[in-house]
């Protein structure tokens, strides 16, 4: 079974919920029990991935990690195309859409596409667009952030994306943003479109992960609470309201 399918089946059961796991950000082992401890609690999928300072080196061996401790498909959740490895079960070829660099809307893609065919490596096709505040990935994306207010510009990013025959959909707050995406915005893009929408940044409470679920979200991300969180059962609360346990 292809990575998609496998989300795609979880999420016609209900809103799924997956880990980002930078791996920049610890050594692979220790990425290695986090994912451990998110499957534990009830994530569905782990994305391996950061804005900077990943590598194909850290990359390949927290995917290692990850899978060998979890069991869960590692994702790649790519900031561009200087690193790849084949360790990761899949890619999420995406298109940050409101980026005004085109090298992150198409060029990477173009640069990195005969290679990911050369080694087999699964594509899921992604619009990706970057919601205020935007955080580190809206800087070093060179995004024209979309607006919490703007639902209008939202829904029309997301019906574009459909058009394009993308396989998912993204709203993007940034990594520790102080806000997520509004439910607003989320309910709207949801009922405008026919592809899953993954929404992530800033959600690190039950109540934040329910809002999110209740508005139209099929896919929930959490990253930052992950790294910062030593407590297991705000983990499993904040998975739980994900996934409407």
């Amino acid at each position: 079974m292809t990575v998609k399918q496998y989300l795609l089946d979880r999420i016609a059961k209900g809103t799924i919920h997956m880990a980002l796991i930078d791996p920049d950000k610890q050594p692979a082992e220790e990425a290695g029990e986090i994912a451990k401890r998110m499957k534990d609690a009830g994530t569905d999928a782990v994305m391996i991935g950061g804005s900077t300072g990943v590598t194909s080196e850290n990359l390949t061996a927290t995917a290692k990690a990850v899978k060998e401790r979890s069991g869960l498909p590692a994702i790649y959740f790519p900031g561009g195309p200087n690193a790849m490895s084949t360790e990761v079960d899949c890619i999420l070829f995406m298109c940050m859409m409101n980026s005004t660099d085109l090298r992150n809307v198409m060029g990477a893609q173009v640069y990195a596409a005969p290679y990911l065919k050369k080694i087999g490596l699964e594509p899921i096709s992604m619009g990706y667009v970057i919601v205020e505040p935007g955080m580190k990935v809206g800087a070093v994306g060179k995004a024209d952030l979309v607006k919490r207010d703007d639902i209008q510009t939202a829904v029309a990013y997301g019906l574009a994306a459909e058009m394009y025959g993308m396989s998912l959909f993204y709203l993007e707050a940034g990594s520790g943003a102080d806000k997520p995406v509004p439910p607003e915005m989320i309910a709207a893009v949801k009922s405008a479109i026919s592809i899953p929408l993954i929404v992530g940044g800033g959600i690190r409470t039950p109540e934040a992960a329910e809002a999110a679920r209740k508005a139209g979200a099929d896919a929930i991300v959490t990253g930052t609470l992950i790294e910062q969180c030593s407590n297991d059962e705000k983990l499993k609360a904040v998975v739980k309201a994900a996934k409407g346990l």
